[in-house]
């Protein structure tokens, strides 16, 4: 049995899917701080799921999940992941994100599991030296919640001289889209991320969308970002798994498609799938926004024989048809 922390989540769900689809049984453990019992509903419907509603930040609780089920492996994704919250209350990101970490390794090595994936970020580079970042970009993290991944990454490495805990780092950058089938997809409350933002402005009702800074030295004057389809990311970690099963050394990868695009290429591209005029409005640049980040993802390919293989516009449609989805269900349950 996989454990996956945080597998009521976005990026989470989408992994535990895709176990199930290679027919392992998975242990969900969540607090649902910010995912969703319905996600959890609707994965059960696929395969072998076990869901235990828990804290990482109560040790019982977690280490009971090691004792009533058998885990040979952890996917870990629980983590709060909003940079600006981080600057504005770091105490909650270093007590959850790091503290609960270190329960969850201790719970690890109590019970003898080994082997773990865990959910980092292309926040640990912060501001990049050079274009595409690879993985000995120097990690400098601009913010609480970069330097909550990056401590946890040293953690990690310790945990595996000293007890032989065999971690892989997956560092994310952008992530877009969701499933291909529309049973699960981006369900943040309040939404942050581009995309879906983007979409919900296409709804009766919907919210105009604020562009951030027009004069950055990029092809249109918007910030570049890597965009990584959620399907494609959860084969990465599926194959990060296998690795480590296979007697693979601790080791950090970049996740991103070593592409770049424009808020602006982004967002003529929703509206030519959408085939709605969006509301936009220029707003000037946001604080701490670097022009460009893309990622060097050629580890990643020689290492795992990952390949990215859905498209932005694969990403976007997707999400569409998610966003679509969500807004029938709010309207039948107010109904």
């Amino acid at each position: 049995m996989i454990l996956v922390t945080g597998g009521a989540g976005y990026i989470g769900s989408h992994c535990v899917l895709a176990l199930l689809g290679k027919g392992y049984d998975v242990v969900v453990f969540d607090n649902l701080s910010t995912g969703h019992i319905e996600t959890i509903t609707t994965l059960k419907k696929h395969g072998n799921v076990i869901f235990y509603h828990g804290d990482l930040l109560t040790p019982n609780s977690i280490d009971a999940v090691f004792k009533q089920t058998n885990i040979d492996a952890v996917i870990h994704f629980a983590a709060f992941s909003q940079v600006g919250e981080s600057v504005k209350n770091p105490a909650k990101y270093y007590r959850n994100n790091v503290v609960g970490t270190l329960n969850l390794l201790d719970a690890m090595l109590n019970n003898n599991v080994k082997h773990i994936v865990f959910s980092s970020t292309a926040a640990t580079y912060g501001e990049p030296k050079y274009i595409p970042i690879d993985e000995n970009h120097p990690q400098e993290p601009i913010n609480p919640y970069g330097q909550t991944k990056l401590m946890i990454e040293k953690i990690m490495d310790d945990y595996d001289k000293a007890y032989g805990l065999k971690s892989v780092r997956l560092r994310y950058f952008n992530v877009a889209g969701a499933d291909s089938e529309a049973r699960i997809g981006e369900w943040h409350e309040p939404e942050t991320h581009l995309i879906p933002n983007i979409l919900k402005s296409t709804f009766s009702g919907g919210k105009t969308f604020e562009m951030y800074g027009t004069d950055y030295d990029t092809k249109d004057g918007t910030c570049v970002r890597d965009y990584i389809n959620v399907e494609d990311l959860a084969q990465a970690h599926l194959l990060a798994l296998e690795y480590l099963k296979n007697g693979g050394s601790t080791n950090y990868f970049n996740l991103g498609t070593k592409e770049g695009n424009t808020v602006k290429e982004v967002f003529d591209l929703c509206e030519k799938i959408t085939e709605k005029k969006i509301p936009v409005a220029i707003m000037g640049r946001r604080e701490g926004d670097p022009a460009k980040l893309v990622a060097d993802n050629s580890k990643a390919k020689e290492v795992l024989k990952w390949e990215p293989e859905k498209t932005l516009e694969d990403s976007i449609k997707s999400a569409y048809e998610w966003e679509n989805s969500l807004l029938k269900e709010s309207c039948y349950a107010k109904s």
